[in-house]
């Protein structure tokens, strides 16, 4: 995996040579969003997606469980397993910050008797389309609910995409949605969907119940394992630089600053020229040893400001905004927690030690 890397000093170049440059690097952000929004075939849910509605059938005789993104889907599954029938909107390995609703969508969200959606503008035109619905179902910000003291996001100087009306369709809020990455807000989560789910099935509370208690369980290991991973990167290097704000819960709870970010809390943000020369800036002053790119982002933007500030990029992708597709190695959320631990340890040279569950 990567080496620890030192920043070696450069060669001063002139003022109009490195203005063309950083128009360079911004003008790749095209590039960049051309990989951020586009839904990926694979997906890791056995639920029903939207579009795979079932006539009705023995499934349909089940309570209509709807969630928004492959996290809470997930925590859905494993809380509920098959005593609901459960449908996810947003696909693994897409963008929720830029997913755009399908016409099958709206009627998954009319037709379910309970509506798990993150919050905190997390998936901007979902919520626009929850908060319209005439559908009398509980409407439950799952996020909001679970950690009621979030974090305020970063304000990055940022334009966004030309053509879009961000402030009439796209409200990304003050707050940071990217909650579960603190493992002990994911606790909290699966707390929240348990509750939720007994009021909408009480006779199966025992088996939530249950189950709730074994991932309580297994996230209050990860949570420990996660500290114990970070205290082996050195000191100097516990650094993170990612593409876009996404990570500060994980940063607050394991001991490791951020930083820099290129984007703010929101995908959907294009950095200015102004912002890139900033960034690369930072990462040279922190001394950052490596940064990375993320999952469902095209990494060409990233790239670019790591060539800039003369570091490497990880080879491995942070998931930052959801899991991975099926099959892959952050395809549930606690493995999606431990991806993301093994590529930031091994990244900013630190010993990685396999999670073992006890």
């Amino acid at each position: 995996m990567l080496k620890n890397l030192s920043i070696k000093t450069r060669i001063p170049e002139t003022a109009p040579v490195l203005a063309i440059r950083l128009a360079a690097i911004v003008s790749l952000f095209g590039l960049g969003l051309a990989g951020c929004g586009s839904p990926q075939q694979a997906t890791n849910q056995s639920p029903n997606t939207a579009s795979e509605a079932s006539p009705a059938s023995a499934a349909s005789e089940k309570p209509k469980v709807l969630a928004t993104s492959s996290v809470l889907c997930d925590v859905t599954q494993e809380i509920a397993k098959d005593t609901v029938d459960l449908t996810c909107l947003i696909p693994a390995g897409t963008d929720p910050h830029a997913y755009e609703p399908k016409p099958n969508d709206r009627k998954a969200i009319e037709q379910a008797q309970l509506i798990l959606y993150n919050g905190y503008g997390f998936e901007p035109a979902l919520i626009k389309l929850i908060q319209a619905t005439k559908n009398s179902a509980p409407k439950v910000a799952v996020n909001e609910i679970a950690v009621p003291k979030p974090l305020k996001g970063e304000d990055h100087e940022h334009e966004h995409e030309a053509g879009k009306k961000a402030e009439a369709e796209h409200d990304h809020g003050e707050f940071d949605p990217h909650v579960w990455h603190n493992a002990q807000n994911g606790v909290r989560i699966v707390e929240t969907v348990r509750d939720n789910l007994e009021k909408l099935s009480p006779n199966n509370a025992a088996q939530y119940t249950s189950n709730a208690q074994k991932m309580t369980s297994e996230l209050t290991q990860v949570d420990s394992w996660i500290k114990s991973q970070i205290s082996t990167i050195p000191a100097n290097q516990r650094k993170l630089v990612t593409t876009h704000d996404a990570m500060g819960y994980y940063a607050a709870a394991y001991g490791i600053p951020i930083e820099g970010a290129l984007q703010g809390i929101s995908t959907e943000e294009k950095p200015t020229a102004r912002r890139v020369k900033e960034l690369v800036g930072e990462i040279k002053k922190a001394g950052v040893p490596t940064v990375f790119a993320e999952a469902t982002i095209n990494p060409k933007l990233i790239e670019s400001v790591a060539k800039e500030a003369n570091v490497k990029v990880s080879d491995r992708g942070l998931f930052a905004d959801g899991l991975g597709e099926k099959g892959s190695e952050a395809d549930t959320y606690e493995k999606m927690l431990i991806a993301n631990t093994r590529t930031i340890v091994e990244g900013l040279g630190g010993k990685y030690t396999p999670f073992q569950p006890k």
